[in-house]
């Protein structure tokens, strides 16, 4: 780093000077990708003369103050450039003018262009338009406050990086010892540190006493790490020669000379990637552009169509334009945008209570998008806490009982060998519990020591009661410290017995460093010599325990007479083994090279440590990530970390990133979501990130998928609700051009069922409870099941649109047959309806109207159309509820929905019979019997419904709910983008392999003929089997119950040649065997259809026995409940 600042300044300059303009974005790209490589530094290789050469500095007397003022006027301060800030007012106009509200403003420029056009043309021009224009406008204008006043936040992650710059350094200058502003250290400058210091720039280490730092927010590291003068390794984040900025120093002292500051540190690089990165649109964000593309395509289809047509009728153009306006104003659904953001928010404040903090609205159904979730290690899947897994002694291996009450103790308590081993691990041990935690229990107590003791004590607190009276019993009197030299801890003590001389003396370590001071082994509370065999036997044990579990430690003891109070250093042999501990961080992620071989046969995953990723290219990368479903990175480098994430994205998907570093903020950033922990992680993790863990429970992502595929599938749901009555808001207007018939509908109340009577209803969608296989399917894919497709619009505007459209027509027609005009005299009669002059307009009866009174018939027709509406949109609301299932099975618990039938009910009474109604809204009362007009058509949309979601679940590869993608997969492998298929293979006569885990899966194909004499066997391990065929005109013989247990059998008839179908019901319980026999009547060729697919089903109980063994069922059993 330090070699290449003043190369990298030169060639910033001489770029800038030749093309300053030109280069201005490809500069930024290389300034990027060159951030993205790994650490260049190499001071850590050179030795303490070099460094303090190449920084003209003295490692005794340090810089001389002028040289420091001119290297700190060459480089500037010791701090991190802020980025530059988005003003407020920007990011309110992203908010009044991104997205969805984009739609809305195009249709009040438009509402306000027909008004002009109206108000030059027309000497008395209606305000319907400004009306409309006006409310369209302050629709946007207070959603726009209401998502900014939910979204507010400033990018703050430059703040969290300077809050961890510490406010004054200790620095040595001319010899002197003086301390000043953090800002003005300089590169050569030589800085001492100290326990509970923070460390003020990255340095090189020329002397160190006991010194550690803690390094887990930059390189994920657990435990404290020494720093000593030795480079022990080639890359500069392992060596321990180096300290970084703004670590923090938790015990000893060192002094080092700078070689970087400010931005041209670790961490600045880091700081400099993170704030620079180009953040992409939401997965959400990209579904409203996908929608607003789509609905303004309808509409300005329909809108040119019917300007044409306009054209073609005679209209003039003026008129023409006003209904090509009008038509393209109907198609936006005024409330929409509203509802959305209510529902994002109600989902949010949900999330929240369950621990989920979202930052960013959209970032709510990013989470159930989520096909790929990248997870740091340290303080993230783990923290940092170890627990005893598994202890061998006496030649056995047991597993610990980690629970308070001991109930799943598998081995003899009293045992002397337990005993022994439960004394040494309590006494050889410095960790202790915080005090004031005696009702706590045990796990959940706080202890002071680092996480291997800590376990260690809690194990022993657990199973051989208190370790401070066993301490207290057994006084320390002196220790030789864990030291990593020595790679083991011993200590002295006394023994329990006041009139007993002799000092017990006990040891842990490294296993090999303890085995080879060893010359007996303790078994069965007997001391028998350690020979080859015991070595071998253990060495046995330590390997399938260091498979699966990463830390080892090794106890024993000795009894030894030393006079006292003089302790000389004793021959460490030859000593006792007792036995050893394992301890596991679960998961398992492996952090050193030893231990990634054991992560694959544990996790059939790929394991690629940090130092060979550096030299992969992206191809070699992308192929990684093709041919893998399970990776484990190890070691990575927050540059390599970003890598990764890009490299997932380029496969098409949608990446969640978890972290609580410093590390993980640009990989955190770079995310489709950025998900980080609340109490653990660091400030910069969590500004970085779109969601925040309150409790850094992991398991709460399980939580925010759900809750994230809830809003999706709630979201489809209420934009098809929406949508549906743009139908007959449109219908009425095109009718009135084509036909030349009074105006069935106007805009009044259409602005009163989008912003009144629709809202309320289409946001109840967003508190309906989740289906049952919400979380058995796969991850949504971006590319095909989009938040509003074709066969949404198809089923909301082609299908029960047009329902909902003629039982509107409906009332309408009654209510003008009624007043005298039939439908047939109807056609044409639009330019003497809206005629002021004309008050003597002859109905069909004779009748003669008057202008004002058409008017109020025609107001009395627009009511009724309205509560048509109204009425048609409770059976909209209700088939709405679920994408697949019957209503009747996902039943009526929402209440909030019930509210809003109740709600747009009482709405619509209200604003037809409130008095003032007729001036202020121009609607009118209505007779009882016409609210029943519409009554056949709700009840005929929810029945088509019902038997649409039927024929659905009977033909499982068809369509889900409005909109909503099937579940089905091709055959093949598991492709990106969270798509998995599964493969059943056929030999020639049985299938070869079933993976089945909650869901059905079909076979792909039937083989041509299957063995007479073959049936499953439905107890583990669910291997075929046969059985003797039968002679002709015997009895077949009876095959083993389809469950264990009693009941009755299930005649075997001949068979011949069948096709064959497996079921999986629960992961629990094996699979079903159906049978078509040409001896039993067949079923309809229906379920032959069943194949090549792979559907994912939710069953909400096991299959009960008793239908598969009723022979009266016939031959092709299917006892499914339906999901």
């Amino acid at each position: 780093m330090g070699t290449q600042r003043e190369p990298e300044r030169d060639l910033d300059k001489k770029d800038d000077k030749g093309s300053p303009k030109k280069s201005k974005g490809t500069k930024e790209r290389r300034d990027l990708d060159d951030l993205k490589k790994e650490v260049a530094m190499t001071e850590h290789k050179m030795s303490v003369e070099e460094v303090c050469r190449k920084y003209n500095t003295d490692c005794v007397q340090g810089l001389t103050h002028s040289k420091a003022q001119e290297i700190l006027a060459r480089d500037g301060p010791n701090a991190l450039t802020p980025p530059p800030t988005t003003p407020e007012w920007v990011k309110f106009c992203r908010q009044l003018f991104g997205g969805f509200s984009i739609l809305l403003w195009i249709g009040a420029i438009l509402c306000f262009l027909a008004y002009g056009i109206q108000a030059g043309t027309e000497d008395d021009p209606s305000g319907d338009n400004l009306y409309l224009g006006i409310v369209l406008a302050a629709v946007v204008i207070i959603t726009g406050c209401f998502s900014y006043y939910q979204e507010a936040k400033s990018s703050k992650i430059m703040e969290s990086f300077k809050n961890m710059v510490p406010q004054q350094a200790l620095v040595i200058r001319e010899g002197e010892k003086m301390q000043v502003n953090a800002e003005e250290v300089v590169v050569g400058d030589l800085v001492e540190i100290k326990g509970g210091d923070r460390v003020p720039a990255d340095l090189r280490i020329i002397s160190a006493h006991g010194c550690k730092v803690d390094n887990s927010s930059l390189t994920g590291e657990s435990e404290p790490q020494t720093r000593s003068p030795d480079c022990t390794h080639d890359n500069p984040l392992e060596t321990r020669n180096i300290t970084f900025f703004s670590t923090n120093c938790v015990e000893g002292t060192a002094r080092g000379v700078v070689v970087a500051t400010g931005d041209r540190t670790v961490m600045g690089r880091i700081a400099t990637l993170a704030s620079g990165l180009e953040v992409g649109k939401t997965p959400i964000a990209i579904e409203i552009e996908h929608f607003i593309q789509l609905i303004t395509g309808v509409a300005v289809f329909l809108g040119v169509s019917f300007f044409i047509l306009s054209l073609i009728l005679g209209y003039t153009w003026l008129e023409a334009v006003i209904f090509l306006i009008g038509i393209i104003v109907a198609n936006v659904p005024e409330g929409l945008l509203a509802t959305v953001t209510v529902c994002l928010t109600l989902t949010a404040k949900r999330m929240a209570r369950k621990n989920c903090l979202v930052k960013n609205l959209e970032a709510v159904e990013t989470l159930g998008s989520t096909s790929t979730i990248c997870s740091d290690k340290t303080g993230t899947l783990t923290q940092n806490r170890m627990t005893v897994a598994h202890m061998w002694f006496d030649n056995q291996i047991h597993e610990a009982d980690t629970t308070e009450d001991q109930s799943g103790t598998s081995f003899d308590k009293s045992s002397h060998t337990w005993v022994a081993l439960s004394h040494i691990a309590g006494l050889c041990n410095r960790a202790v519990f915080k005090g004031g935690q005696d009702n706590i229990p045990v796990l959940k107590r706080d202890v002071a020591g680092d996480a291997s003791e800590s376990a260690l004590l809690k194990c022993i607190e657990l199973s051989s009661g208190s370790v401070k009276l066993m301490r207290e019993r057994n006084k320390k009197v002196a220790e030789i410290p864990f030291n990593s030299t020595n790679k083991y801890q011993l200590s002295i003590h006394e023994t329990e017995d006041p009139n007993d001389n002799r000092y017990l003396l006990v040891m842990k370590g490294a296993p090999e460093r303890i085995l080879d001071r060893c010359s007996t082994i303790l078994l069965q509370g007997k001391e028998q010599p350690l020979d080859e065999e015991m070595k071998e036997a253990f060495q046995n044990a330590y390997l399938e325990l260091g498979a699966s579990l990463l830390t080892s430690r090794v106890t024993l003891g000795k009894s030894l007479t030393l006079p006292e109070p003089r302790f000389q250093s004793p021959a460490l042999l030859p000593l006792l083994f007792v036995g050893s501990a394992c301890l596991a961080v679960c998961p398992f992620v492996p952090m050193c090279p030893d231990q990634l071989p054991a992560l694959p046969r544990d996790a059939k995953a790929c394991v690629i440590h940090g130092t060979d990723l550096k030299d992969f290219t992206s191809e070699q990368i992308d192929e990684i990530l093709q041919n893998h479903t399970e990776i484990v990175f190890a070691r990575t480098s927050p540059q390599q970390k970003l890598i990764i994430v890009e490299g997932c994205q380029r496969q098409g998907a949608i990446v969640a990133v978890t972290g609580d570093g410093v590390n993980d903020s640009p990989a955190l950033k770079k995310a489709d979501i950025g998900v980080a922990m609340g109490i653990a992680g660091s400030d910069v993790s969590k500004q970085a990130a779109d969601m925040i863990l309150l409790d850094d429970n992991f398991a709460s992502i399980v939580t925010g998928v759900e809750e994230g595929r809830l809003i999706f599938d709630n979201l489809k749901k209420s934009i098809a609700y929406t949508l549906t009555s743009n139908i007959p808001e449109i219908t009425p207007f095109l009718l009135f051009i084509m036909a030349n018939i009074p105006l069935p509908l106007g805009t009044i109340t259409i602005l009163c069922i989008d912003l009144g009577t629709d809202m309320v209803p289409a946001i109840s969608l967003a508190y309906e409870a989740a289906e049952s296989d919400i979380m058995k399917r796969q991850p949504r894919n971006p590319r095909t099941d989009k938040l509003v497709n074709e066969r949404l619009i198809s089923m909301a505007y082609g299908q029960i649109g047009m329902i909902q459209a003629l039982g509107g027509f409906f009332s309408y027609f009654v209510i003008l047959a009624e007043n005298g005009f039939l439908p047939s005299n109807l056609v044409g009669i639009r330019l003497n309806w809206d005629d002021r002059t004309v008050n003597d307009l002859e109905d069909s009866y004779g009748q003669q109207w008057t202008y004002e009174q058409r008017k109020v018939v025609e107001f009395t027709c627009h009511t009724a159309f309205f509560v048509s509406i109204v009425v048609v949109q409770w059976a909209d609301l209700i088939i709405c509820k679920t994408r697949r299932n019957s209503v009747f099975q996902q039943g009526m618990k929402n209440k909030i929905l019930i509210f809003g039938l109740f709600e747009e009910t009482a709405l619509a009474a209200f604003l037809s019979y409130c008095p003032g109604m007729d001036v202020a809204l121009r609607m009118y009362p209505l007779k009882p019997s016409w609210w029943f007009c519409a009554f056949p058509y709700s009840f005929l949309i929810f029945v088509y419904d019902e038997i649409r979601k039927l024929i659905l679940r009977r033909n499982p590869g068809g369509e889900g709910a409005p909109g909503v993608e099937g579940e089905a997969g091709g055959q093949g492998r598991r492709g990106r983008g969270g798509r998995q298929s599964t493969v059943l293979t056929c030999l020639p006569h049985v299938p070869s392999s079933l993976f089945l885990s909650n869901c059905l899966t079909c076979l792909p194909h039937v083989p041509s003929s299957l063995p007479e004499n073959l049936y499953w066997d439905l107890n583990p391990p669910h291997r075929p089997c046969y059985f003797p065929a039968p002679s002709p005109g015997q009895p077949s013989p009876v095959p083993p119950f389809l469950y264990s247990g009693e009941g009755p059998s299930l005649p075997w008839p001949h068979l011949g040649p069948c096709p064959l179908i497996l079921f999986s019901c629960l992961p629990t319980s094996p699979p079903l065997l159906a049978f078509l026999s040409p001896t039993f009547p067949r079923p309809p060729p229906l379920p032959l259809i069943l194949c090549s697919v792979s559907l994912f089903l939710s069953l909400s109980s096991p299959l009960p026995p008793s239908p598969l063994c009723a022979p009266s069922l016939g031959s092709f059993l299917l006892p499914l409940t339906p999901g």
